[in-house]
């Protein structure tokens, strides 16, 4: 009985969540191994282009990098915008989710999350890059659906459930029963969009021009889908002023940020108020009854779960791990017989 276990293969299976802003992987029987930003950092020597780093280092270059090099994020608003980037940066994450390079060729099954709303094209050149990075067998699978039963929802049920899952690059809003979507949509807002709204705020206001690191530390600081109550927090911020040319600090309150992220708050909302208004009578009970549930990056903004409640009137709650709910309802997909159905071929 030892010679088949000592033969045996570990499986190299796993689900990816694909995101705007990170990248997590599940690997089959292992879990969560891997979470680091979709970030590529590219070095040009000679006239020829190479991946100098991915994620977490190629992260901390961001807007410092000399000229030979940039730092780019290969995938916008949830689908990849530059496909030779994003199936180096997939073939790297592969390698470093399975330890490292392997002597022996690893052909993986690969479960690929994607945001509903995507179309034809940007399905085709998610299969191809992972394909070209080695998976043997591709499978898409909608972000909100691997979202809902990460969350933990009853998918396989005839019982209507919806999920909100706010990520970087897209929000998704979807109603779900029987291992299918009865209403979904995707909006491109996400927390990048409330990023892009801080800057445009903090240079119209003050002259100032910060970078993308800076605006996404603001909004993790102060960041409120709700005008503060009470005192309102501050923090410094550095920037180089656009009339003086000269590096500059200043202070700027939860108020502040509150007001600049409130139109991507708002389409949020909206697009949360649409699903609910396309929604079959009987379906639009169970909700009532179980309430919304928020996965993704996005549902940790402070009192983004008050503004769905207040504008819809329905109990919303945040998933336990909201940032891997969607990497881990993928893996289960994988692992379990009773999700396969869930899965679309590539």
């Amino acid at each position: 009985m030892w010679l088949p276990r000592l033969f045996r293969l570990p499986s190299h299976d796993m689900a990816i969540d694909l995101g705007t802003v990170n990248t997590v992987v599940y690997v089959r029987g292992q879990g969560i191994v891997l979470n680091e930003p979709s970030v590529v950092a590219l070095e040009t020597r000679d006239g020829i282009r190479r991946v100098k780093s991915v994620g977490r280092d190629a992260k901390l270059m961001m807007g410092k990098t000399p000229d030979n090099i940039q730092a780019i994020r290969p995938l916008r608003d949830g689908v990849i915008a530059d496909i030779d980037v994003a199936e180096q940066m997939i073939k790297h994450f592969i390698d470093k989710a399975h330890g490292g390079r392997s002597r022996l060729p690893r052909r993986p099954e690969i479960v690929i999350c994607v945001p509903s709303g995507s179309t034809t094209v940007e399905r085709r050149a998610i299969r191809d890059a992972a394909t070209n990075a080695g998976a043997s067998k591709v499978w898409l699978l909608d972000e909100p659906m691997a979202a809902a039963i990460g969350a933990g929802l009853p998918v396989i049920e005839p019982v209507g459930a919806m999920v909100v899952d706010i990520g970087g690059g897209t929000t998704e809003v979807a109603i779900l029963s029987l291992r299918g979507l009865a209403y979904s949509t995707s909006v491109r807002v996400g927390g990048d969009k409330m990023d892009e709204a801080i800057t445009a705020a903090v240079r119209r206001k003050y002259n100032l021009m910060v970078g993308e690191t800076t605006a996404e530390r603001i909004k993790h600081a102060l960041g409120s889908a709700l005008p503060p109550e009470g005192e309102p927090r501050t923090i410094s911020v550095r920037g180089r002023h656009l009339v003086q040319g000269m590096p500059k600090e200043i202070e700027i309150s939860q108020a502040e940020v509150a007001e600049a992220i409130a139109e991507p708050v708002s389409q949020i909302i909206g697009a949360v108020r649409a699903a609910l208004e396309n929604t079959a009578p009987e379906l639009a009970a169970d909700i009532v009854d179980r309430g919304i549930v928020m996965t993704g990056g996005g549902s940790l903004l402070q009192r983004i779960d008050e503004a769905i409640a207040l504008s819809t009137g329905l109990p919303v709650v945040i998933a336990n791990d909201p940032l891997v709910c969607v990497a881990m309802g993928a893996g289960r997909a994988l692992e379990d017989p009773d999700y396969r159905g869930v899965l679309n071929a590539a």
